[in-house]
């Protein structure tokens, strides 16, 4: 299949947080810069901003109340992948993800391994622990003694895709993943074909949701492949949810919260949810915007609409409500 060169940019990420990110995005790809730049960039913002409880900088930290984080970048000019997962201390590890993905061998680093390639190469290191999230799991703990309250919440991965005026495409990662999670957990995020999957002649997706049922689906690498089969960015993600839902579910198992966005070399964006799910487009047609997408009904039909200033004024109050009032 040969590539496709688009008339113009696009980029798309998951979740309101990312807005602010791929607004920057948008104004690399507008000057001419890389697909690469601008994915990374834009999750970079997510990472640095503590009110985002998700990724980063004052992400949720797990079970001994340690924030670890799992990043992932790949390149679809070249497949050219890396990861890092259950990784501390790192203040941006999506461009630690986007560094060893730059190697030949060893481009996947977890936990002290990561951390130590980090200081290596120099990389910014910080307590990511903010007093906020530290006073959350403080919160969430005595609830869930007190009220036999699942401790598993606030596993929101912010993923960007992007194509560039060249006809390029990357896609990135980052999260701190569930909520007072096991030490060690790894979910999709950081795994090549299930959190992320970018090759720029058949297009880019990312995956967000709960990450043990994400990764038995290699999501995101089956809504690419779809879209390099013919199909359109946005039937390519919804077949590709619903085939995966309806297998599971004939095994007696539950399936998740899961959402996937996608871009096809064309610039045709996608998306698909069983969840009431935000996400934020832009393009050199389009200043970028948040939507919110809902189910319709159990064959993957969705409502998408652009976010009403009512919703976007709800999302900020939420931003700052103090722990006590979240958690």
């Amino acid at each position: 299949m040969s590539q496709v060169i688009p008339v113009g940019w696009v980029i798309g990420g998951t979740w309101r947080m990312c807005l602010e990110g791929i607004s920057l995005g948008g104004r690399i790809l507008a000057e001419g810069g890389s697909a690469g730049d601008a994915v990374c960039e834009a999750v970079k913002v997510v990472e640095d901003e503590p009110r985002y409880k998700s990724v980063g900088f004052g992400g949720l930290p797990n079970g001994d109340c340690q924030v670890e984080l799992d990043a992932a970048f790949m390149d679809g000019d070249t497949l050219d992948f890396g990861a890092v997962a259950a990784v501390r201390d790192v203040k941006n590890p999506v461009m630690l993800a986007r560094r060893l993905s730059s190697e030949r061998f060893n481009t996947f680093l977890v936990g002290q391994g990561a951390q130590d390639f980090a200081r290596v190469e120099l990389f910014e290191m910080r307590n990511m622990l903010t007093p906020r999230a530290k006073r959350a799991h403080e919160i969430r703990r005595r609830r869930m003694l007190e009220e036999n309250l699942s401790p598993y919440d606030g596993h929101d991965t912010v993923g960007v895709v992007a194509l560039d005026l060249r006809g390029s495409m990357a896609c990135a990662t980052s999260t701190s993943g569930l909520f007072m999670k096991r030490p060690g957990r790894v979910g999709d995020s950081p795994l090549c074909g299930s959190g992320l999957y970018c090759d720029s002649r058949m297009g880019a997706a990312v995956a967000t949701g709960l990450g043990e049922d994400i990764m038995k689906g290699a999501l995101s690498y089956e809504t690419v492949r779809l879209m390099g089969e013919g199909f359109s960015a946005d039937r390519a993600a919804r077949r590709a949810l619903r085939e995966f839902e309806a297998r599971v579910l004939s095994r007696g198992r539950k399936v998740g919260a899961i959402s996937i966005i996608c871009c096809s070399p064309r610039g045709d964006i996608g998306v698909a949810t069983n969840v009431e799910f935000s996400f934020a487009w832009g393009s050199s047609c389009s200043d970028p915007k948040v939507y919110i997408a809902r189910p319709t009904g159990e064959d993957g039909d969705l409502s998408v609409e652009e976010a009403s200033s009512h919703w976007l004024e709800a999302y900020e109050r939420r931003l700052n409500l103090p722990p006590e009032e979240v958690f």
